[in-house]
């Protein structure tokens, strides 16, 4: 029998080598950057006369949100295969913000999160040169912006103060504290947040008994006698007002309990001519976001937050957090870092954002704004969650709170 010689084994090794070296060169190939912007008018203080000096407002409020949104959108990008960068432009003038704005349309940047007042907003929005970016507000509750000034490339993320004042207005709804008196300080904020609370009185069936202007200035209660003048001042503000079972007080200045501003709303608490409980802007507060709040995981926020800004975290700095964080699962679902595809998802049905307060966060497509829960909370504890149990809605209950389908005055194209 004649043998055959066996032939040669041909060595799988050049293969793999060049497998893996193919792989080795898509790995180093850069993931896509998506680039963000931040845009904040941070004017010179102008140290007017506060009822109180404690808790001035920090200096990097809300941009230190913004960057645990980056930081938490690069952990999930390290999955994905995607990258995130935030250009930050923190101004002092309006015209600073402007030019601010231009050049970050100038560099490419299509998403901006803007904290900035009403007026200035839609400035911006209205720039032929940043024609094609989409801003974030995270700075202006105003109503009007979700309403008659809407616009197309504008997406809000802070709640309006028809949302608070709703939230609010729930919550004594439930309680049947049914009759209320409103406390109106003198700056535009206090009028506008008042305007809130009296459409929000006439939706959820709440009687206004009173409807008062604060004009004590709140200075005098620094004299030697200071405590006794503003204890008489509050006396004489709410003596004569008809029954009632809540105090509410538009003092958007001293929002907070900081009065840093010029507030006066502090100045109420214990000091009424009959016992009554503090709502709105000071007391029992319908806010974004809490130090107080620990609810649905809200505690390792909290911490990761703290460890980082070595601060409590703000509704401002919340605020930051959203806005990237509802950029960074846009990028996700669209699976794609190109600004357009990531606006397209985030703007879609299926989109939804953990924001630690139980249910998932969308955008209303008929305004532009963020749905979300509303925290009742008092310096030191969390009272309440709105939407509350019992108030119904066909398709959310969080549509519950603010400016309805039916009631918007916002004509998108």
């Amino acid at each position: 029998m004649r043998r055959t010689r066996p032939r040669p084994r041909r060595s799988l090794l050049p293969a793999l080598l060049l497998g893996l070296l193919l792989s080795c060169a898509a790995a180093a190939e850069p993931a896509p950057v998506l680039g963000i912007g931040y845009l904040a008018w941070r004017p010179p203080p102008a140290r007017p006369v506060a009822s109180t000096l404690l808790d001035p407002p920090p200096e990097d409020e809300g941009v230190q949100g913004a960057r645990l949104g980056l930081a938490d959108n690069e952990t999930t990008g390290r999955f994905t295969g995607q990258r995130f960068a935030l250009e930050e432009r923190i101004v002092r003038g309006p015209e600073e913000a402007l030019e601010a704005l231009r050049g970050l349309a100038a560099a490419g940047i299509r998403l901006v999160v803007a904290d900035l007042p009403a007026p200035l907003l839609l400035r911006a929005a209205g720039l032929p040169e940043a024609e094609g970016v989409t801003l974030l507000n995270t700075g202006a509750p105003d109503d009007a912006l979700r309403n008659e000034a809407c616009r197309r490339n504008l997406l809000h993320i802070l709640p309006s103060r028809a949302m608070l004042a709703d939230a609010l207005a729930q919550y004594l709804a439930v309680k049947r504290w049914r009759n209320l008196v409103l406390a109106v300080g003198p700056e535009e904020g206090d009028r506008l947040y008042a305007e809130a609370m009296r459409r929000a009185a006439r939706k959820f069936g709440l009687r206004l008994v009173a409807d008062r202007a604060w004009t004590y200035d709140p200075g005098a209660q620094r004299t030697d006698t200071g405590h006794l003048s503003i204890a008489a001042e509050a006396a004489r503000f709410t003596q004569g007002t008809p029954a009632h079972d809540v105090l509410v007080v538009a003092d958007e200045a001293g929002q907070g309990g900081g009065g840093w501003g010029g507030g006066w709303g502090d100045g109420l608490a214990y000091r009424t001519t009959e016992p009554r409980p503090i709502a709105g802007t000071h007391g029992l507060t319908p806010t974004l976001w809490s130090r107080v709040h620990e609810q649905w995981g809200a505690t390792q926020l909290q911490r990761r937050f703290r460890a980082r800004a070595g601060r409590w975290m703000t509704p401002r700095d919340h605020a930051g957090w959203l806005a990237l964080r509802a950029i960074g699962e846009g990028a996700t679902r669209a699976r794609s870092t190109d600004p357009a595809a990531v606006l397209e998802a985030m703007r879609g049905p299926e989109f939804g954002l953990a924001g630690f307060k139980g249910t998932r966060l969308t955008f209303r497509d008929w305004d532009g704004q963020l749905r979300q829960p509303v925290l009742l909370a008092e310096p030191r504890a969390l009272v309440s969650v709105s939407p509350q149990p019992g108030f119904q809605h066909q398709f959310s209950e969080l549509d519950t709170l603010g400016t309805d389908r039916p009631e918007t005055r916002c004509r998108l194209p």
